[in-house]
């Protein structure tokens, strides 16, 4: 019985941090078969759009990386790690797009379903030096470019689709890191460094 005053732990606010470990677990359910596309595509709407604990909750609870250890609750509610907003990049029959003079926080959930989006970090600013992208396209595609003077890597897999990151690691040890990680199913991601393309300032963030 929850305490006078305070909240029912499925009446908790969901934070970003929730939303993104959701979002992960979704995404390695759909790499190993255990949710088909469609499936995949409904739930991570509703993670997204989730404002509760409750409503992320049924949204794992039949999956083993949900049910393993301390329960549901503890699969989406252990704390965040690192700062900087998460950013998420939706297109369902449409597109999306990051580009020009914009913050890129310290991890960005790009979701493509017969659509496209596209990613560009040439010009954007780094507020924090590690930097993951969530890639997952299903019949559809996401582009993403980066700076050449970053380091770049990949972590992925591709299903009937391409998972494509032209990796690339940075002399300098300024330089931001940015991983791509996720799946594509029936569709493709692309990840590369923009020729021409530098960072100015490794060294300055913000």
């Amino acid at each position: 019985m929850a305490e006078p005053g305070r909240a029912a732990a499925a009446d908790v606010r969901a934070s970003d941090g929730d939303r993104d470990r959701v979002a992960d677990i979704l995404r390695e359910a759909l790499a190993q078969g255990r949710l088909d596309a469609e499936e995949h595509s409904e739930r991570i709407d509703a993670a997204y759009s989730a404002k509760t604990m409750g409503e992320l909750q049924p949204l794992v609870r039949d999956l083993p990386e949900a049910s393993a250890g301390a329960g549901v609750r503890g699969a989406v509610s252990e704390p965040s790690v690192g700062g900087g907003a998460s950013d998420n990049a939706i297109a369902i029959f449409s597109g999306a797009t990051r580009r020009g003079r914009w913050r890129v926080g310290r991890k960005t959930n790009a979701f493509a379903c017969f659509g496209g989006i596209e990613i560009d970090l040439t010009e954007a600013i780094f507020e924090q030096r590690e930097i993951v992208i969530n890639a997952t396209a299903i019949f559809g595609g996401i582009e993403i470019r980066v700076p050449e003077n970053v380091t770049l890597r990949g972590k992925g897999t591709g299903i009937f689709g391409g998972f494509d990151v032209k990796t690339n690691d940075s002399p300098d040890t300024d330089a931001p890191v940015i991983l791509v990680q996720g799946v594509a199913l029936f569709g493709g991601v692309e990840a590369k460094p923009k020729r021409g393309k530098r960072l100015r300032d490794l060294r300055k963030r913000g």
